[in-house]
């Protein structure tokens, strides 16, 4: 019996798979896409931000017909304690042209969209199909083994999209070694329903306009991470993620953490009235530039979470993936040209990483990982020290400024000594520099 062979198989229809497979499939390569889910964003979970410049590089016109929810006008930082907040933003009335900077989509509803655009384009997609294994064939990835009656499927080239903790990457001998707790945060978020208008009451915005507000200090209990209430059509995406390892060590579960966020005195007030229907949870890779497994062998590829492609102090994953997605697919293409699928062919995959922002970005916070791990203590104590030193500046209650700075640094210094203030700064400087 003669074998069905493609030119690429895609594990995985997220983001970076269905740009792969995509920018393949619209080249007039044979194309299959595997998606676990019943659906591509079935199984799929984020806080709900995307970015318009790399999805505009493979469909210049997607503002038009992707499922986008709101384009994003205000961005909020807020550096908590348990009753009050530091908050800091930005916020534009410039019109976002064609292409909007930032918006949210559920993913649900924008994995779908996305996948069918590869479809258009010329692939076959595969849902609710498990890859089990890879097929291996004189050392090189030749296809995959699926969970379906005669279910294996060859190929020249395997692009693994297949998430964090990718056992497929091991079997392909890309990753070598165990993914430590600290590199891997576990999110969990909740879809809370409000009427449109009402969310556009609440957050100072008009229609199709939203906002995004991330919190950082007490809300996470001194963990790695950050809480977000992302604003979408009808409903807001509120939820909080934080390290493995410091789940483990504070023995605090993700659901307490998420409850704790929606309870907080300043956030309640934006929650009001909603109703809950989703609650999901992710795995989100944190691990950055050094814990990225490599990138490419005989016959393989790897983009996404399931290559560490995420840069979590700009909120940055999805951008990321479609980037390497597309430049993934683009690698398979020039190898078709060539009829050579080996690693040494593939390895231009990496060089395009580096040289786009993809690589760059997270080569700069390479060290920024370990840092969080190993000092979740600076989340709670300068939140506190900020807000208490903006608080007291604000209070006026007839005390000459002056006295009311030497007040300030007195309280500063009393809980965060200054050698340790010059400690942190400088710790800090160097994994952001």
């Amino acid at each position: 019996m003669t074998e069905e062979k493609f030119d690429a198989i895609v594990v995985g229809a997220g983001p970076a798979g269905s740009a792969a497979a995509y920018t393949m499939a619209k080249a007039g390569l044979s194309v299959v896409l595997i998606e676990r889910g019943e659906y591509p964003g079935a199984k799929n979970v984020m806080g709900g931000v995307m970015y318009g410049r790399m999805l505009a590089d493979l469909i210049p016109t997607f503002a038009a017909e992707a499922p986008i929810e709101r384009v994003i006008m205000e961005e909020r930082l807020w550096i908590t304690t348990d009753d009050s907040a530091v908050i800091l933003g930005h916020k534009t009335a410039a019109p976002h042209g064609e292409v909007p900077n930032a918006f949210t989509v559920l993913r649900a509803k924008f994995d779908r969209w996305f996948a069918s655009k590869a479809e258009q384009a010329g692939a076959f997609l595969i849902p609710a199909t498990v890859v089990e294994d890879l097929i291996m064939r004189d050392g090189k990835v030749g296809g995959v083994r699926t969970g379906r009656p005669d279910g294996d499927l060859y190929a020249d080239a395997v692009v693994l999209c297949d998430g964090v903790h990718s056992f497929l990457a091991k079997k392909a001998g890309l990753q070598t070694r165990e993914i430590a707790p600290h590199e891997v945060a576990l999110a969990v978020k909740e879809i809370i329903t409000l009427p449109p208008d009402l969310i556009q009451e609440r957050f100072n915005v008009g229609e199709g306009e939203g906002v995004t507000i991330e919190l950082y200090g007490a809300v996470t209990q001194e963990m790695g991470g950050y809480g977000f209430i992302y604003t979408n059509r009808d409903s807001l995406s509120v939820g909080v993620g934080a390290l493995i390892s410091h789940f483990m060590r504070t023995k605090v579960t993700p659901n307490e953490l998420l409850e704790r966020l929606k309870q907080h005195p300043l956030v309640q007030p934006l929650l009001a009235g909603g109703q809950v229907a989703e609650y999901l949870a992710h795995a989100i890779p944190e691990g950055g530039y050094r814990a990225m497994p490599r990138l490419y062998g005989h016959g393989v590829l790897i983009a996404g979470d399931a290559a560490m492609m995420v840069n979590g102090l700009h909120r940055e994953g999805s951008n990321l993936a479609m980037t390497a997605g597309r430049l993934a697919g683009e690698t398979v293409v020039e190898a078709k040209g060539r009829n050579d699928f080996s690693a040494t062919s593939l390895a231009s995959y990496r060089r395009r990483l580096e040289e786009s922002f993809v690589l760059k970005d997270l080569k700069k916070y390479q060290h920024l990982p370990e840092f969080v791990d190993r000092h979740p203590e600076l989340l709670r104590i300068y939140p506190g020290l900020v807000n208490l030193a903006i608080h007291e500046m604000l209070t006026v209650d007839g005390m000459p400024k002056r006295d009311k700075q030497r007040k300030i640094w007195k309280a500063v210094t009393a809980r965060r000594p200054l050698w340790r203030l010059i400690t942190d700064a400088y710790r800090a400087w160097k994994v952001i520099r």
